[in-house]
């Protein structure tokens, strides 16, 4: 009699497929979430930087001599202040921000030059004919001192010459988009077709206090070059809290002009004042109001 066999039971696949897309499911959340992260971190401000905007208190603006004027704030690049800021005036002696920043990209520091000749004209450092230098002394005797003699030192030893330097000095005007700016010479003695405004002096000085070495040399309130004491012209350097520079100039046709920054409480403010009667009384006044005035938000 034959034996009666048990039937098999039947194999299913459907338990293991499930486990599969069960695991693809939750490795797709996985992966997801990594890519939804950064997105939900930006826009809850996770690693997002802020700049402060500075608000007016309303005080009133104190009175002042300068005829032009230009205040802004460095980190939001803010407005504080502008008066006749436009106007294209004698720029004197603060043309030698530019001169600087030509130096700076056309010598090296450590390069010598040896003078050639006097220089009688304007604020003079009072170097002689054989004298060695080298460019970096010649620049704290441009910035700190602003040595007229240092300035024509500088532009007559370009390979090129002095009359290229100048083209270089207009072509970094362009380059800053200073429109209201035309170089003519490199000291900044008074001379047709040698101009700037107050507000393109405030841009010029942003961007020349982004080079290290320049802002350096205008914080400088004395030095020596080989047997030249230098004593740097700006009077508010050593006695205003936060002033860190940059660059004073005086003609007859220009007055009295200043470019000054100030940082307090990491707040860094530009500020250009030009033809004026007393530029460091006009810019001590204004460095009070701005910080009185103007709450960083």
């Amino acid at each position: 009699m034959p034996r009666s066999l048990k039937p098999k039971t039947p194999v299913t696949f459907f338990p293991s497929l499930s486990r599969l897309f069960l695991i693809l499911g939750l490795i797709f959340i996985f992966f997801a979430a990594i890519k939804l992260r950064p997105s939900l971190e930006s826009r809850e401000g996770v690693g997002v930087s802020y700049t402060p905007i500075p608000v007016s208190q309303g005080q009133p603006v104190p009175a002042i001599s300068a005829r032009n004027v230009f205040i802004l704030d460095q980190n939001s690049q803010t407005v504080l202040l502008q008066k006749s800021a436009d106007d294209e005036v004698f720029p004197a002696s603060t043309t030698k921000m530019m001169t600087a920043l030509v130096v700076l990209d056309n010598f090296s520091l450590d390069q010598t030059i040896t003078v050639i000749r006097s220089y009688p004209i304007g604020q003079n450092v009072g170097f002689k004919p054989g004298e060695t230098l080298t460019v970096e002394q010649l620049l704290y005797a441009l910035l700190v001192q602003s040595g007229n003699d240092a300035a024509e030192i500088l532009a007559e030893n370009l390979p090129a010459g002095r009359q290229v330097f100048i083209d270089l000095m207009n072509a970094k005007a362009a380059q800053l988009n200073l429109a209201h700016t035309r170089f003519a010479n490199p000291t900044g003695v008074d001379e047709s077709g040698h101009y700037s405004s107050a507000a393109d002096l405030a841009r010029l000085a942003g961007a020349a206090l982004k080079n290290p070495e320049f802002a350096r040399i205008v914080s400088t309130e004395n030095t020596i070059v080989a047997t030249h004491v230098l004593t740097n012209v700006n009077q508010l350097l050593g006695k205003i809290p936060g002033v860190l520079g940059v660059k004073t100039g005086f003609t007859d046709g220009a007055g009295q002009s200043l470019v000054t920054l100030i940082n307090r409480d990491n707040h860094p403010v530009i500020m250009v004042v030009l033809g004026s009667l007393d530029r460091f009384g006009d810019s001590e006044k204004l460095i009070t109001w701005v910080y009185s005035n103007y709450h960083w938000e």
